[in-house]
């Protein structure tokens, strides 16, 4: 089995009960959950209660925001409970809540709104980027590194991933020299999906979390994995704005316009090949340093 294949089980929940559902982890880097992974399993939650698992042909998600409240134990199943908040003419609402071990680890609010013509304009990029061909993946980037990445981080950050990341200007993941907090980053899934836009919609949510974080660190010549920063996802906001395929080229342009109290704020915009921006993406977390006297 594929990451990918791996991942689109992992979103396929176990219906406990009316609005519960069961899903199962994936381990990453440590013991932790992946919150990207807790992301996409709460909007296919709440998707199943309103579109009942059909695609999302009635209501796809338009945004999402949500709350990481405790870290996530990757041993343990985590239950989904979902409430019904509002079902009108054009919007639907729900809340979903993460529960482990009888507490709840995270919460988020979704609206889901019936597809309508209106108003349609955008802002652009605004800079040039070069396109995905022929740049070399986060994967390979890695290898290269040889020797200088430790295990087991190594084994972690070089194994099957369900999408392919390719930096268009990447930085050393270990040790990064100072530079502006802006990262752009190609994503495609790592195989064909299916139609369903929840997929899609779930997918891209996942892969929303990756990076991001870090990106709030480059001013500060710092990495997530260099050992001097306790670095965890504090609240995650999407809006999708347009349709997309996940399995296609997108654009991850993310940008940290300031750090501050130990907290560094992110954003990111996701346009896809044809430079449609398709989604947009906030996110604050915590970066701690592990020795204050070493801040800088």
């Amino acid at each position: 089995m594929t990451a990918l294949d791996d991942l689109l089980d992992l979103l396929d929940l176990e219906r406990i009960e009316d609005r519960i559902f069961r899903g199962r982890n994936r381990p990453l880097a440590s013991p932790r959950v992946f919150g990207g992974q807790v992301l996409a399993q709460a909007l296919v939650a709440a998707d199943r209660t309103v579109n009942g698992g059909e695609g999302g042909a009635g209501r796809p998600c338009h945004s999402l925001h949500a709350y990481f409240v405790l870290p996530g134990d990757v041993e343990a199943p985590i239950v989904y409970e979902v409430e019904a908040l509002r079902d009108g003419g054009s919007f639907s609402t729900r809340r979903v809540t993460a529960v482990q071990h009888g507490r709840p680890i995270f919460n988020a609010s979704l609206s889901f709104h019936r597809a309508e013509p209106g108003l349609d304009h955008q802002d652009d990029l605004g800079r040039s980027v070069d396109g995905p061909d022929g740049l070399p993946s986060e994967r390979d980037l890695v290898e290269s590194l040889g020797d200088r990445v430790p295990e087991p981080l190594r084994t972690v950050l070089t194994r099957d991933r369900p999408f392919d990341y390719r930096p268009v200007d990447p930085a050393d993941p270990l040790r990064p020299d100072p530079r502006p907090g802006t990262a752009d980053m190609w994503i495609q899934a790592s195989g064909p999906l299916p139609d369903d836009p929840a997929v899609h919609q779930a997918l891209l949510a996942y892969a929303s979390d990756w990076g991001l974080l870090g990106t709030a660190l480059l001013p500060h010549g710092r990495s997530v994995f260099d050992g001097s920063i306790q670095a965890a996802s504090l609240d995650h906001a999407i809006w999708f704005h347009r349709p997309f395929r996940a399995d296609g080229w997108l654009l991850y342009a993310i940008d940290s316009p300031t750090a501050a109290g130990a907290r560094g704020f992110t954003r990111g915009a996701v346009y896809d090949a044809e430079g449609r921006l398709v989604a947009s993406a906030v996110q604050e977390g915590l970066v701690r340093p592990v020795d204050p006297s070493q801040a800088r």
